[in-house]
């Protein structure tokens, strides 16, 4: 099953006189349960894709779809909604609220959610689990590694389980050895969670953990794996 369908997808921007297409017409189909890793020098229109399927942007033609819902036609209240219920974001600087433990970064995107606090609890303690990070609970960014501020950004982007992780440069501020354990951990998702991933990343070491490797550039994929991706099983 197709999970995410672009179809001429583009975005631009006004930059004085100048028009900036940071995606041009993208035909792309990636289905359910894939781990599709882009890579592209800057400015080829790889976060820009990122934050169209995380339903962050909107683009200015073409159509996204994903699992069925034409997104670019929402409204904001009702994409803001689509948003919180289908998609986990990671970002590459855990973006994590400094004042806040563990628990309580993870707990946030559940505080939009009609649930008990018991119900919420029970939540995070799992999304904590998953990730190995449950031993830190109770600790503030500050008293966390790198690597284990990461996994926190991680169990946070799965506690509403998500159809779809998007992440963005994960591992590209950690050291070797953090970021092939962040790496596995989203492969481990992947497979034994069944989540469908999509990272921008500059890194080749970490395209061994997807299952596929896309190469934009100036907004188009340099190599057309579309088919290819269509054709995988589900």
């Amino acid at each position: 099953m197709t999970l995410i369908k672009c179809e001429q997808l583009t975005r631009e921007f006004k930059k004085g006189e100048e028009t900036i297409r940071p995606l041009d017409g993208l035909d792309l189909g990636v289905p359910a349960g894939e781990f599709v890793a882009l890579m592209g020098p800057s400015g080829s229109g790889k976060t820009t894709l990122l934050n169209l399927i995380a339903g962050i942007d909107r683009p200015t033609s073409g159509k996204l779809i994903i699992d069925g819902v034409n997104i670019d036609g929402l409204s904001r209240n009702k994409l803001a909604a689509w948003r919180s219920e289908n998609v986990g974001y990671v970002f590459q600087l855990y973006n994590l609220v400094p004042v806040l433990t563990a628990f309580e970064n993870v707990e946030l995107p559940l505080l939009l959610r009609k649930l008990t606090r018991a119900e919420r609890r029970k939540r995070v303690q799992a999304a904590l689990e998953d990730v190995g990070i449950a031993d830190r609970a109770d600790h503030f960014p500050r008293q966390l590694s790198g690597g284990q501020e990461q996994r926190v950004a991680i169990a946070r982007a799965i506690v509403t389980d998500p159809t779809i992780l998007v992440a963005d440069e994960p591992t590209g501020d950690l050291d070797k050895p953090s970021a092939r354990s962040i790496m596995e951990l989203l492969s481990r998702l992947n497979r034994e969670r069944g989540k469908t991933i999509v990272m921008v990343t500059h890194d080749p070491g970490t395209t061994d953990y997807a299952t596929h490797t896309l190469h934009l550039d100036k907004g188009k994929l340099a190599h057309d794996h579309a088919d290819q991706l269509e054709g995988a099983p589900a």
